[in-house]
């Protein structure tokens, strides 16, 4: 290539210098300065586009070269620090193949019954006894009225404790058992009877049998005086599972009981109400034990 203006020149001896040759005192042309600047700009451009060019390719070369060695680890032995038991794409299941888990249906057992347990003498097996069924030296009502608890008795001979035909109606069903216990506040005392069959139905036909000429005996003693023995009182039956209650109401100064008389017969319905609810309880605790596995 020259870099002066004219053709190519030789000097003697065969060798080329074109800086002789353009510089020689003979020539009297001026080097163009413009153009030797813009051929070496254009020679710089075309080297700094090739080092761009390269150092491209250089780099996509390199992730080229990352990406394969990344699926060759995936596809070849598992990195040390990777999951090693990933099932393979055919293994996975699809989003359609998904179910969801399904359970037997179940539905949790029914609550105990408590009568269950006070309905027949065959789950009825708690301890029981005059002492049990009604606790305690007082009975106290909800509207804060007190009762002194006084003697009790029980026995397998239900027909001595009870008058008229009851004797006959309590036999005649199998009672079992009859338990007596007298409260009394002021002049005003009750005997409550209780008497055990065993099943419910027997329980049932007594109390519907059961006529108001016919009751129970008082039970005296223990600071109480013997009452309703040849005096009018009053008395009530009643029944819940396999018991049937009685209570007798009367005045322990000999005055027979009447209509008027309000404080006795509330007195007899509060001691009736609690006999009911001893007895229910009994049914509960029975019952919350066996739920327990007890």
């Amino acid at each position: 290539m020259s870099f002066g203006q004219g053709g190519s020149q030789w000097s003697p001896g065969g060798s080329h210098n074109p800086w002789d040759s353009q510089w020689s005192s003979s020539s009297n042309q001026t080097p163009d300065w413009a153009s030797l600047a813009e051929q070496s700009e254009i020679r710089n451009r075309r080297r700094r586009l090739l080092l761009i060019v390269g150092g491209a390719l250089a780099t996509v070369g390199i992730g080229v070269a990352v990406a394969v060695a990344v699926v060759n680890t995936d596809n070849g032995s598992t990195a040390a620090n990777g999951p090693n038991d990933l099932p393979a794409t055919a293994d996975i299941p699809s989003a359609s193949a998904k179910t969801d888990p399904s359970f037997a249906p179940t539905s949790a057992p029914p609550p105990l019954n408590p009568k269950d347990f006070i309905s027949s003498s065959g789950k009825d097996k708690a301890p029981i006894s005059p002492d049990i069924l009604f606790p305690g030296s007082q009975l106290t009502t909800p509207a804060n009225d007190v009762y002194r608890k006084g003697p009790t008795a029980s026995t397998t001979d239900c027909a001595s404790a009870v008058q008229g035909t009851l004797d006959k109606l309590l036999t005649g069903n199998d009672c079992t058992r009859f338990m007596r216990v007298t409260y009394h506040r002021d002049d005003i005392a009750v005997t409550i009877g209780v008497a055990l069959f065993d099943t419910e139905a027997k329980a049932t036909k007594v109390k519907t049998g059961w006529d108001k000429e016919s009751t129970i005996v008082s039970l005296s003693g223990e600071g109480v005086p013997v009452f309703c023995r040849t005096t009018v009182c009053r008395t009530t039956a009643n029944s819940y599972g396999r018991y049937a209650y009685f209570t007798l109401t009367g005045f322990t100064d000999g005055k027979d009981v009447t209509e008027k008389d309000k404080e006795a017969f509330a007195a007899g319905d509060d001691l009736g109400r609690s006999t009911f609810g001893q007895i229910r309880r009994r049914g509960e605790t029975q019952a919350a034990a066996a739920a327990n596995g007890q």
